[in-house]
């Protein structure tokens, strides 16, 4: 609690005065708080840098290998027939004739208001059978049962009007889960036992039952017309490695034959070198706006000089250089500018598309090898910067960490430190204006003793 001392007797204003020394006082804790959010600006900065540094590290990770750069586009003539390729495709072309598609076989029951029984055997297309055994005679019960065997076929009441007493009809709606003939089946009102035997009943084929739709593979048809024409049969519509590498699913039955071509997909090929240039440009520019010195005025004209938060930084510094040698520097003792990607005189990169194009027409080998080998050491050079537990961005940021941990320990210490001498100063003003009290009362006193005097002389 602070002491009133401004001066009633010296008439000082010792308050002010002491908050003056106070402020004095105070300086080295000021330049500690200063630096303390001069490191949190860093810290700030710095972990910026290391998020976008870890993320050039993933884009150029995903081109390292050859495989990720072998990328072919996949084309077809028709619209009811669509393509995929992977790394996996190789160019070529190919005609087809889409002479039937997959289809899941479904069927309903006869009409019922209750089922037959509560025990059914499922059979499915390649004789296997399921036991499926209902809680009751209960349409809803034996849904219920079917739909949670995991048998391969999904069931559903549908309400089919009334019997001649009015009584609600209902069918059982049965739909494999999987196109194909594989997903064929039958459902047996009876034991395993009793489908053996022949004496149960198949539901989809007993009286007032039909089956919907039957269980079909897709088919095609390779060189039709021709001594070496052949047909081609799928589960589903869709054609796995028909080529190599390239998926293809059809949607339609055709008449006329459909082409499907893969050709090399030297495009995206482009677009991933000129992403991954673009990363590191602006990784960059990063680095040198942050890294920035500016020229300015103070308030009285006077110029004044101020350096960005990487202004100096040798870790920074260091970071950048790293992963630009390894952007720039040659591989297999050829530039890089052989494929369209320089380094400037400015110190970025630049990618010239059609130097690109020109060279992936030419020799895609090598240029993939390049872009390959240019991945591969931008993305080293990035997680050894960026990574989480000794990455090199990260142990200046944990070290800025601990010296601000370190400042503000200081930072406290010269808190309690200053309330001590405030207080010490605030008595010392105190004792100083009761010291001028008591010279004053003494003055009083002896002035009116040499008055006494005066007068008891006559004087």
């Amino acid at each position: 609690m602070s002491l009133a001392v401004d001066g009633l007797i010296s008439g000082m204003d010792t308050t002010a005065l002491i908050n003056s020394l106070m402020t004095l006082e105070a300086g080295p804790q000021t330049l500690l708080k200063a630096k303390v959010t001069a490191s949190n600006t860093l810290v700030t900065a710095l972990q910026s840098l290391n998020s976008t540094v870890a993320s050039l590290a993933t884009l150029a990770t995903k081109s390292v290998t050859a495989d990720s750069l072998n990328l072919y586009t996949a084309k077809s003539s028709s619209s009811t027939v669509t393509t995929s390729a992977s790394t996996s495709a190789t160019s070529g072309s190919l005609d087809l004739v889409v002479t039937q598609l997959a289809q899941a076989q479904s069927g309903v029951t006869a009409a019922m208001s209750v089922a037959p029984t509560v025990d059914y055997t499922l059979v499915a297309s390649n004789g296997a059978k399921t036991p499926i055994t209902s809680a009751s005679t209960s349409l809803d019960d034996v849904v219920s049962a079917i739909n949670t065997a995991d048998s391969g076929i999904t069931a559903t009441k549908i309400a089919s009007g009334t019997d001649g007493a009015g009584v609600t009809q209902y069918r059982l709606q049965l739909v494999a889960d999987k196109t194909g003939l594989a997903g064929a089946f039958a459902l047996h009102a009876g034991t395993s036992a009793m489908v053996d035997g022949g004496t149960s009943t198949n539901l989809l084929t007993a009286p007032g039952a039909a089956v919907i739709r039957t269980a079909q593979d897709a088919s095609i048809t390779l060189w039709k017309g021709t001594a070496a024409e052949q047909a081609i049969t799928s589960s589903t519509n869709t054609f796995a490695d028909l080529l190599p590498g390239v998926a293809v699913t059809v949607s339609a039955v055709s008449t006329d034959p459909v082409t499907v071509s893969v050709s090399r997909d030297d495009a995206a090929v482009s677009t991933i070198a000129k992403t991954l240039v673009d990363s590191l440009n602006s990784l960059f520019a990063l680095i040198s706006t942050k890294s920035a010195v500016v020229n300015s005025t103070d308030s009285s004209g006077k110029a004044v000089v101020s350096g960005g938060v990487f202004t100096g930084d040798s870790t920074v510094r260091d970071v950048k250089q790293k992963i630009l040698d390894a952007a720039s520097y040659p591989v297999g003792g050829r530039s890089p500018s052989e494929i369209g990607i320089s380094i400037t005189k400015t110190g970025t990169l630049e990618f010239d598309a059609d130097k690109f194009a020109a060279a992936m027409k030419s020799d895609p080998a090598f240029v993939k090898s390049v872009l390959s080998e240019i991945s591969s050491r931008v993305a080293s050079a990035a997680t050894s910067a960026s990574d989480k537990y000794d990455g090199m961005i990260t142990g200046k940021i944990t070290g800025q960490e601990s010296l601000v941990k370190s400042l503000g320990t200081q930072i406290d210490s010269w808190d309690l430190r200053l309330v001590s001498r405030r207080a010490s100063l605030e008595r010392t003003y105190a004792s100083m204006e009761v010291q001028l009290s008591n010279l004053n009362a003494q003055s009083a006193w002896l002035t009116a003793q040499v008055d006494g005097l005066n007068v008891s002389n006559g004087k």
